[in-house]
């Protein structure tokens, strides 16, 4: 076979790929399918939500590796690439295999969160007035855990629903005062040693117990740090966490820590965060 017989079969190909791309374009007319139009809404929703979710994960740069290779196996079916064709078939047919395997713990976080989301959070429709005086009863408690480095973390639920952690520990179903928190962290009391949740304006319980991080920290953590990034992690919760050995407050959203706030920093920013104006704070 000559240089001019190589040179139009590659040309052959090139025109039947952009034949093909030409005919997957003229399916979407959108001009007399306005369904199609949502359809497309709805799947690019889909891919953003998949990319939120593991954005900040391990899975990503696996999900990186997985586009790459679709990319070269459209453009060598687009190209009639034979030997590569066969390879990538039976590689991609592996990966979705793996695929459930490797995400298990995204896959199994995305579903809860979907499983159990609700349309408006339990501050989110709470007046103003109402809120600020919940967050300052919060924070001067936080104060005085700080002060006299007593150790204590504090669960606030948001969309996401906490029953399997509730029911870990003391139901209370109690009105949210600094001196109730007091009381419950008191290291005298059987409650001091697990988490408080707190549910729109109820201290719903205490001494509950929470997954903890499989995270790696940069510093060491204790106990309380590393379970309240591990339920920030499966959950939209925000956690407030004092510590024990040198009265530090933290705050936990997402699975990051920011560590050493003030409780006056923390007051107009837990108050936006529980509004939902906005979504938290880096690490």
């Amino acid at each position: 076979m000559n240089s001019t017989e190589i040179g139009t079969q590659a040309f052959q190909k090139v025109l039947g790929a952009s034949d093909k791309a030409h005919y997957f374009l003229n399916q979407f007319n959108l001009k007399n399918q306005p369904f199609e139009i949502l359809d497309i809404i709805l799947v690019a929703i889909l891919i953003y939500w998949v990319y939120l979710i593991l954005r900040e994960t391990r899975a990503m740069r696996i999900l990186y590796g997985i586009i790459v290779l679709v990319v070269i196996m459209v453009l060598g079916r687009l190209l009639q690439l034979q030997a590569l064709n066969f390879i990538l078939t039976y590689v991609l047919a592996a990966l979705v295999v793996a695929i459930p395997v490797v995400f298990q713990p995204e896959l199994r976080a995305a579903l809860e969160k979907l499983g159990r989301t609700k349309f408006v959070g339990e501050f989110g429709g709470m007046k103003k007035d109402k809120l600020q005086e919940i967050v300052t009863e919060i924070l001067s408690a936080l104060d005085y855990f700080s002060e006299n480095k007593r150790g204590a973390i504090i669960v606030l639920t948001r969309q996401t629903g906490l029953r399997d952690v509730i029911l870990t520990g003391v139901r209370l179903d109690a009105d949210i005062s600094k001196q109730l928190l007091i009381t419950i962290f008191s290291p005298k009391t059987p409650l001091h040693d697990g988490a408080v949740i707190i549910s729109g304006d109820k201290i719903v319980a205490a001494n509950c117990w929470l997954p903890l991080t499989e995270q790696e920290f940069k510093y060491d953590l204790g106990t309380r740090h590393r379970a309240a990034s591990g339920i920030t992690t499966d959950t939209d919760a925000i956690v407030l966490v004092v510590s024990e050995e040198t009265g530090k407050i933290s705050l936990a959203i997402g699975g990051n820590l920011t560590t050493d706030l003030k409780t006056g920093q923390l007051k107009d920013l837990l108050t936006k965060i529980l509004q939902h104006k906005i979504e938290g704070v880096a690490s």
